[in-house]
């Protein structure tokens, strides 16, 4: 690995840590600047695919109204850096106390993010959450543990 390389990976790391900061703080504009304008999102939430920093927003905004504290959890963190994209793979955990007072351990999730370099930031392009499927019920699994 270069010294760019290694440069570049610990600037994309930062950016996976704000998500988790501004996740936490339930703060959209901080999350807000960690993705480019025509980031596409493939999440959990229906439909199939959410295109523009709108859209991806509206996902968060969305978690938002469910909880009262959230906390994000990451764990098993690769990153893969090229010249201006790069990519990374995770376990996620979205946890906390919802409006209605219940707390809730979450589900651990798969993500995936691609990241465009604009300047020297690091953009999220693409990001990807999943669940794996029971192929005979047709469900999502959402009671495994990395």
């Amino acid at each position: 690995m270069t010294a760019q390389h290694e440069v570049d990976e610990g600037r994309i790391r930062q950016q996976i840590d704000k998500i988790v900061e501004g996740i936490r703080a339930k703060d959209l504009k901080a999350l807000e600047r960690l993705y480019a304008e025509d980031v596409v999102s493939f999440d959990v939430e229906p439909p199939l695919q959410h295109v523009g920093i709108a859209a991806k927003m509206k996902n968060w905004t969305n978690v938002f109204t469910f909880f009262e504290e959230v906390d994000y959890e990451v764990r098993d963190l690769t990153i893969t850096v090229g010249g201006d994209v790069a990519f990374g793979h995770c376990f996620g955990r979205l946890s906390g106390t919802l409006k209605n007072g219940t707390a809730t351990s979450g589900m651990w999730v798969r993500a995936t993010f691609c990241f465009r370099k604009a300047g020297d930031d690091w953009l999220i392009a693409h990001d990807q959450v999943s669940v794996p499927l029971d192929m005979a019920s047709g469900k999502g699994v959402v009671d495994l543990h990395p």
